[in-house]
């Protein structure tokens, strides 16, 4: 089922893995964002993928080198161009994929209410053994030229900090409303809600835990009945 705009948080994904993924979800027509693309993990020590990015960097156009090909330095393009790499980015059909992928570092205020998810598929801790050598993408990057590592570690820090501040809050509330509902007293205006038949009569907590066992104790004795009859 396609929803309007996937999010998915890079964080402590394997950049292949979560590319070959997102790849195939573009193709089918779904709109993907992914954000925190600093975040993403690439296996190999930080000292083999300097080198490989290395050899990359000598691949160009010797007549003319601003013909491509072109080396970004930031993480989102870095991901941004291995889904291209596994897409027919020249045919229309992977030109209008494409158009339906944004890439970020960190998360953009666009994007901080809204629900992120992660993809089992490429989670580096299932798919990656513990004593692997792993690189974080934004190191990479930083070695490679990023210039803006710091910056959105920075904000990204804040943004941390506020999301920790209003969950905090937000469980006081639920706290505070359900010792309202427990200590609540309607005695006063009981008669008005009878009359106008906005009245429930409250249940006791141990009625209601009853309620519920009695409720699972018939779910789990359903089967039998039904084999009995057969």
């Amino acid at each position: 089922m396609f929803e309007k705009q996937i999010v998915v948080d890079g964080r402590g994904h394997m950049l292949g893995r979560l590319a070959s993924v997102v790849a195939k979800e573009l193709l089918s027509g779904q709109c993907v964002v992914v954000v925190r693309c600093e975040q993403l993990v690439v296996s190999g020590s930080l000292i083999r993928n300097k080198m490989k990015w290395a050899r990359f960097l000598s691949k160009k156009t010797l007549t003319n080198p601003k013909r491509g090909p072109f080396h970004f330095r930031a993480p989102s393009r870095m991901f941004w161009r291995v889904v291209r790499g596994m897409i027919p980015h020249k045919t229309y059909r992977g030109q209008q994929a494409m158009a339906r992928l944004q890439t970020f570092e960190g998360v953009p205020e666009t994007f901080e209410k809204v629900k992120r998810m992660v993809v089992p598929d490429a989670l580096k801790v299932l798919h990656s053994k513990v004593y692997r050598k792993t690189t974080v993408l934004g190191a990479l990057a930083s070695e490679s030229g990023w210039k803006h590592g710091e910056l959105i570690e920075k904000l990204e820090a804040q943004r941390t900090e506020k999301s920790k501040a209003f969950y905090t809050q937000k469980k006081e509330e639920a706290k505070l409303k359900a010792r309202a509902e427990a200590e609540a007293d309607l005695s006063a205006v009981t008669d008005i809600l009878v009359a106008t038949g906005y009245y429930i009569e409250p249940t006791p907590v141990g009625a209601m835990k009853a309620l519920k066992a009695e409720f699972a104790s018939s779910q789990e004795e359903a089967p039998a009945a039904v084999d009995e009859e057969e």
